[in-house]
This record gives structure tokens, C-alpha cells and sequence, in this order.
């Protein structure tokens, strides 16, 4: 499988590969393109590669709120082929990227053949559960500022970059916070000279910095994925690691 950059499946076996690498083609997704909705039977499964995916709780106001970010970590839909069928929150594109795509019938058909594949999946659904717990706790307790921060580490690991092509409307939506609320706490955060936001385009300037400024949640996702996704991988690495 030549053309795998997605860290899941890297950490597939050769036989895995040969499996799944027909049924795999590449996708270039969208900014806020919607991937599945809440109650949708889900037909695809995405292994994304420099995009970044937010799954999130639409409310009945229109307003949506973030529960948990994927990227090239990781996979979209994935539930499906663990006889969840149904998507339980809408995954939207945050960032544009590229992806490859498999149709959900080959890869449960691959799940039925392979522990390890099968045990890769439901670790990484296990750490979307986590991670929405630690965002719904973050919510509740945590500061504006520490809570930016942290969704801007955490969609640069996602990435695999620290440019970052998100405006403050889009956050304030993914964050449940107003517009001008973001708009001060990123002025404060590039003053502090952490950032550089400019028309739509924010770039991460001092890592370390925004770390200390991050909530505890940042650590603790990155932790729950070691904990339980890495020692099946053993490739996943941070983008925002000190230097």
C-alpha cells in the first residue's frame, strides 16, 4: 500500500494491506463538508490524512458543539462496521485534505478476518468515547483561552503541521463560545506571540507556550490514545512536541 500516510493504517499487518488496498480510493475533502449525520445509516468509512474532522452534537438552536477531533490518526465511520450502523454525530471537515475512502461492507468483511485489524478499530473507538468525556469535562470547568489552545495543538497533531486554515466563526462553533470571544482570546494569544492569525489562516508560532497555556485535556487525549491505540501501532507522534 504505497500510498498510505494515514498512522492507522501504517499500522496494519501486509496481509491487512492486501486486504483492504483495493477497496481503498483517494478523496480530497472539503472545508465543512458534513461526511455523515446524526441518525444517517453510514455507507463510508474515511481514513484521513492532512484533514481534520470534527464530530459534533447539533442542537435544535442550530448551534453545533465539538465532542471530538479526528485526523490522520485516525478513522471516520469506522462504528458502522462494528454493527453500529447508525452515526450517532455529524462529522464535518475542519480542515481540507486529502483522504482515502472504502465502502463499509469490505472493510467489516476484513474486521471478521483480522483480530488485530479488529482490535486497532475498536481501540480507536474506544478513545473517541474518551475523548468526547474529556471534552464535555472541559467545557464545563475550563477557560476560554486553555480551551483554544488546546484545539489548536490538537488539530496541528492532526494535521501534521502548525499552519492552520481556520477561521474564528469556525471555532467559535466548534468551542460553543461567541465570535467575539475567540477574537479577543486569539489577540491575546498572538500578542503573546504564540500565534499569527491573519484573514482566515492562524500559524503556530511558540509551541511550548501554548502548551503551558493548553487545559490538562490536551495531555490527557494524547495519553488515552497512547494508552490504548499506540501499543497496537506504535507509530503515532506529535507534531507540537517541545523541540
Amino acid at each position: 500500500m504505497p500510498f498510505k500516510t494515514n498512522l492507522l493504517l501504517d499500522a496494519l499487518t501486509d496481509v491487512e494491506c492486501q486486504e483492504l488496498a483495493p477497496h481503498l480510493w483517494r478523496i480530497e475533502l472539503k472545508q465543512h463538508q458534513v461526511l455523515c449525520n446524526v441518525q444517517e445509516v453510514v455507507t463510508k468509512i474515511y481514513f484521513v490524512n492532512d484533514t481534520v474532522v470534527s464530530l459534533v452534537v447539533p442542537l435544535s438552536t442550530g448551534e453545533v458543539v465539538e465532542s471530538a477531533m479526528v485526523g490522520r490518526d485516525g478513522v471516520i465511520g469506522a462504528a458502522a462496521a462494528l454493527d453500529g450502523r447508525l452515526s450517532l454525530s455529524r462529522a464535518v471537515v475542519q480542515i481540507g485534505g486529502q483522504s482515502l475512502a472504502c465502502d463499509i461492507a469490505p472493510f467489516k468483511s476484513a474486521l471478521a478476518k483480522h483480530s488485530h485489524l479488529l482490535r486497532l478499530v475498536a481501540a480507536h473507538e474506544q478513545v473517541l468515547f474518551a475523548q468526547a468525556q474529556q471534552s464535555a469535562a472541559c467545557n464545563a470547568v475550563h477557560n476560554i483561552e486553555s480551551r483554544l489552545a488546546r484545539s489548536l495543538l490538537r488539530a496541528a497533531d492532526l494535521r501534521g503541521g502548525h499552519e492552520l486554515p481556520l477561521t474564528q466563526e469556525y471555532l467559535s462553533e466548534m468551542l460553543g463560545v461567541s465570535r467575539s470571544s475567540v477574537s479577543v482570546t486569539a489577540h491575546t494569544l498572538q500578542q503573546a506571540g504564540m500565534l499569527k492569525y491573519v484573514r482566515g489562516h492562524i500559524r503556530l508560532l511558540d509551541i511550548p507556550a501554548l502548551q503551558e497555556t493548553a487545559c490538562e485535556c490536551y495531555q490527557a487525549v494524547k495519553l488515552n490514545y497512547d494508552a490504548l491505540v499506540q501499543p497496537e501501532s506504535n507509530v503515532i507522534s506529535s507534531v507540537t512536541a517541545e523541540r
